[in-house]
């Protein structure tokens, strides 16, 4: 077997195998040989058949199989031969396999390029000096206000107005016939909050309780749902209930009763507490961003357009299902599918350097994370998953899971070495500009 691996990119290989007609034979000899003893073709003994009749009635399947075990077992010995880092499955270009004749094929591959990080140690990032204000915990005690608010049914009138808490049923249709996600029932929605989109919301304002409407209107043109996009849909509306907010009031007791606290100053304090501990975590994500992109910029290389077309993928994977999640009438701005793709590849692309920059520097420092450290991780998010435990522990059976939860907690490591090691400098936070002018 004749082996050529011929570099194209820094992350692009070419391999070229070539079989000899005597190493063909024989593969072909060993398929025939293994289904021979398994056939059962009537009138001959099992193991008993003959060649000829074999090839007669499986010829195209003993082809394919042994064209199947000579390109995969050649590169499996190619890729570890030279150490080759596939990110990519391999494009494949073969002549015609006959027996006893040479066998060619090329694989074209897409592989990690080789990174030899530097300056990674001390980097140089910046902290904004922050913290937590009277307005801040203010704003928090509003919020724990609103969480705590109560539903009341409207009794004065029987007709939907902005602001007011709606619970709908409807049924959507675009030229008549229904579509996918366009039926909900018992569907709640706060009317002006900029849940739904503005055309939904404002066709419900006036509506009367308790009737069976008709609505329409336009998708916009980029909506993430191309089935959608543009098009005229027509929603069978019943509003079955009108309801408001009514906020508790803001004294001792509210702070027993919502805040775990003997006085409304106590609760305050707790709040600063807790928001000082999450701007803390704020922070250090925004360091580790920045850390990142230092990182980046610091150490160019080309990332194999696989890595990034999978990442773009996952991306929009989880940006679809969180919009589809929402119902057809979310009012986040929506993008085609090529769009979509197309903003989101930029961050594609920062991740898989990311990724394949803390992987090196990870082997280089010797930064691992042992199998007891996995298990214990799982044990982990199994317990917050409550009754869902059980199906946790099963999505990280497979080696393959674990493995991918290994890298995860790799990543994170190093990130926190690197943090613990880098040159932070706090900063004071950017004036505003109508700061600036008084």
């Amino acid at each position: 077997m004749k082996i050529d691996v011929d570099t194209l990119t820094p992350v692009q290989r070419r391999i070229r195998v070539e079989f000899p007609p005597d190493a063909v034979e024989k593969e072909f000899f060993q398929v025939y040989e293994n289904l021979g003893r398994r056939a059962r073709i009537k009138g001959f003994r099992q193991g008993k058949v003959p060649r000829s009749v074999l090839q007669g009635l499986y010829g195209d399947e003993i082809k394919g199989e042994v064209l199947s075990r000579l390109v995969e077992h050649s590169l499996r010995e190619v890729v570890k031969s030279h150490g080759l880092k596939m990110v990519s499955r391999p494009e494949i270009d073969a002549n015609e396999l006959n027996e006893g004749k040479t066998f060619v094929f090329s694989a074209l591959v897409e592989v990690k390029p080789e990174i030899q990080v530097k300056n990674y140690i001390g980097l140089e990032v910046e902290k904004v000096k922050l913290s937590v204000g009277e307005a801040q915990v203010e704003m928090a005690l509003r919020h724990l206000q609103e969480e705590h608010a109560q539903l009341e049914p409207v009794e004065d009138r029987d007709v939907v107005e902005a602001g007011d808490f709606v619970v709908l049923d409807f049924v959507g249709s675009i030229d008549g016939k229904p579509f996918p996600g366009g039926r909900q029932e018992n569907y709640p929605l706060e009317i002006g909050s900029g849940r739904a989109l503005p055309q939904f919301e404002a066709a419900i304002v006036g509506l009367k309780k308790g009737r069976e409407h008709t609505i329409s209107f336009d998708y916009p043109t980029d909506y993430f749902n191309q089935e959608l996009a543009g098009k005229t849909a027509v929603f069978s509306l019943t509003v079955q209930a009108i309801k408001k907010r009514v906020l508790p009031l803001l004294d001792d007791e509210f702070a027993k009763d919502h805040g775990e606290s003997a006085s409304l100053d106590e609760l305050k304090r707790k709040l600063r507490v807790r928001l000082a501990s999450e701007l803390e975590e704020i922070q250090i994500t925004d360091l580790k961003e920045k850390l990142l992109a230092r990182l980046i910029e610091a150490n160019a290389f080309e990332v194999p357009p696989a890595m990034v077309d999978r990442q773009v993928r996952y991306l929009m994977e989880r940006r679809q299902a969180r919009l589809a999640a929402e119902g057809p009438s979310s009012s986040e701005k929506q993008f085609s599918a090529e769009q979509l793709r197309k903003d989101l590849e930029p961050q594609a692309r920062r991740q898989s350097q990311a990724t394949l920059l803390i992987e090196k520097i990870a082997e280089a420092e010797g930064i691992k994370v042992s199998d007891e450290e996995v298990q214990l991780r799982i044990e982990k998010i199994a317990r917050t998953a409550g009754d869902k435990g059980a199906a946790v522990r099963e999505l990280y059976r497979p080696s393959d899971a674990r493995e991918g939860l290994r890298s995860e907690m790799v990543f994170d490591r190093t990130v926190e070495f690197l943090l613990q090691r880098a040159e932070v400098k706090e900063v004071e936070p950017p004036v505003d500009e109508q700061e600036k002018k008084r």
